[in-house]
């Protein structure tokens, strides 16, 4: 059976919620990553099944909200101690891997938010739905192969 491009690429951002969500029970305050990596894989994975409902759309902005909490926790908790810049892409750092996630979380589920309103048939609701989320996946992949396969091993907490 052919899959949607949007399709593909909520399967695609499911499974890195998913991974992620994993690698958060190391994590100091996992009880707010977890929910959120989890909360957004499931969104995305029925996304990528089913068409939009109401019950998804509710956890959808559940999970927007969420993560919207934690880029505004993270970022202050990164000003406050110093660390890098909002815009910071240095993946070694605790803060800016927590901004990525969050930052990641919010994009996705606005886009899914965005797409799956009532009106969809409007020409910018197509276009963020043809383009963002392929935008997305490229993104998180593309940053996450690069801290993964080259600096990873040189993480500051």
């Amino acid at each position: 059976m052919k899959r949607s491009l949007l399709g593909v690429c909520c399967l695609s951002m499911a499974v890195l919620f998913a991974v992620s969500a994993c690698f958060q029970f190391n994590d100091p305050d996992w009880y707010f990553w977890i929910p959120l990596y989890v909360t957004a894989s499931v969104v995305n994975m029925v996304n990528w099944e089913n068409p939009p409902d109401s019950r998804t759309r509710k956890t959808g902005r559940f999970a927007f909200w969420l993560g919207v909490l934690l880029l505004v926790k993270v970022s202050v908790q990164g000003f406050v101690h110093g660390r890098d810049g909002f815009w910071s892409l240095d993946m070694r750092d605790r803060v800016v891997r927590e901004k990525f996630g969050s930052g990641l979380v919010v994009i996705s589920m606005f886009l899914y938010l965005d797409t799956s309103n009532n009106s969809t048939h409007h020409p910018t609701r197509l276009r963020l739905a043809k383009y963002g989320m392929p935008i997305l996946v490229g993104v998180a992949y593309g940053l996450s192969f690069v801290f993964f396969g080259f600096q990873h091993k040189e993480m500051r907490y």
